[in-house]
């Protein structure tokens, strides 16, 4: 017999894999991931680990498994939210969810259980594995969930082959509410839990509070730039070479103090990103305030007017090399190759068409059509149909 360790968080998701596990003959143990202590930056009542680790118990008593929880605090806090702090201050938007999954789910966690014994481990995500066969070497492929409204894909994109080879995501063929009847049929207590929000593994988290922890507030110059400014529109007229050409296109806008209209202050240009709206405390205007560039060496927000603000749409974006990561390493293309792909850079967006062009110091990304809010420190994912091949940091 097979033995799983599910990943129990205490909500329907994971609850409903260990219980298909259990159902499908392998040896299911739940292992609940206490990963923060700090609610002092929290929303108390919106999913404080004490209640979840509640949950999660209930859960294995009624599965009848067997249920620890363990202490990864001390790991999370180098692996996640150092790096996030060094993200913001650096005027980068992280994504720690992805960041989660590959250094706590997926490695400490995936560990502790090879270490226990376990031949897999399992989450709830809404996603799929299959494994194919070519040139006598298995391959295994990550694959979008089966429910286009929850598919996960996107949260694992930094996901290697020996990782998927130890995956198993019960629920990936299922949609959400196959989940929840399953999990009521099943008197599972969780079965109408509400999903958890915000930061990974910390529940609904204050943003601006969380960053306050480290990130000095500063007051500082909201400039509003008009659509019609002169700088916007990327001149192309004297480029050499395709490589040149893509700079130019993904490069961020540049703007000075004096480009614009000073409206407001702010408290800090880290603890805004481009495509942000709320969080200026600005009115006035006919259209709604989004956020276009920052500079958080000068502490400047620019922002400008409209959702359709040209500054906010970029035509390109750039992964440097040692941030590119090919979960499908036979797919990976050479210098000077090119790939038609379909992709996206965030969660839920619906994937969109380009090309990727791979030169000597990383890869670029033609978006087929303008695409809005790009932003420094996101992950982008690419896929070929609906499985996801490879990812990388937007610099």
């Amino acid at each position: 017999m097979k033995k799983v360790i599910v990943g129990l968080s205490g909500g329907v998701d994971s609850s409903v894999s260990a219980l298909l596990l259990k159902q499908q003959g392998y040896e299911v143990i739940g292992l609940f991931m206490k990963n923060w202590h700090d609610e002092s930056v929290t929303i108390s009542d919106e999913c404080p680990w004490l209640d979840d680790s509640n949950d999660a118990m209930l859960i294995a008593e009624k599965l009848g498994i067997p249920f620890q929880t363990v202490d990864l605090s001390k790991q999370y806090q180098s692996r996640i939210i150092d790096y996030m702090f060094k993200e913001y201050e650096n005027g980068r938007t992280p994504n720690p969810d992805v960041l989660c999954n590959r250094e706590i789910k997926f490695d400490i966690f995936l560990n502790i259980a090879l270490n226990l014994g376990a031949d897999y481990i399992a989450t709830g995500h809404y996603c799929q594995i299959d494994k194919i066969n070519k040139d006598n070497k298995e391959i295994y492929r990550l694959l979008a969930g089966f429910d286009d409204n929850k598919d996960q894909s996107y949260f694992l994109c930094q996901l290697n082959q020996k990782q998927l080879a130890k995956a198993i995501f019960p629920i990936g063929h299922l949609t959400k509410s196959q989940v929840r009847d399953i999990a009521k049929k099943n008197n599972l207590i969780t079965a109408n839990k509400k999903d958890s929000q915000g930061l990974c593994f910390i529940g609904k988290v204050k943003l601006p509070d969380f960053l306050k922890q480290r990130l000095t507030p500063k007051k500082g110059k909201v400039i509003k730039i008009d659509a019609e400014f002169k700088d916007l529109e990327v001149e192309l007229a004297e480029v050499k070479s395709k490589e040149q050409e893509l700079e130019l296109l993904s490069a961020p806008f540049s703007f000075s103090s004096k480009d614009g209209e000073e409206i407001g202050q702010h408290n800090g240009a880290f603890y805004f990103t481009v495509g942000q709206r709320k969080g200026l405390n600005i009115g006035g205007f006919s259209e709604p305030l989004f956020v276009i560039e920052t500079d958080v060496s000068e502490n400047i927000i620019y922002v400008g007017m409209g959702e359709s603000h040209p500054a906010l749409f970029k035509k390109a974006l750039f992964v440097s090399k040692n941030e590119i990561h090919w979960i499908r390493e036979d797919l990976m293309i050479n210098e000077n190759q090119i790939l038609k792909v379909d992709f996206r850079i965030r969660y839920r967006q619906p994937l969109q068409s380009g090309t990727i062009y791979s030169f000597k110091k990383g890869l670029y990304i033609l978006f087929d059509n303008p695409i809005s809010s790009v932003t420094s420190g996101q992950f982008v994912s690419w896929y070929l149909s609906d499985e996801l091949i490879g990812s990388g940091v937007i610099n």
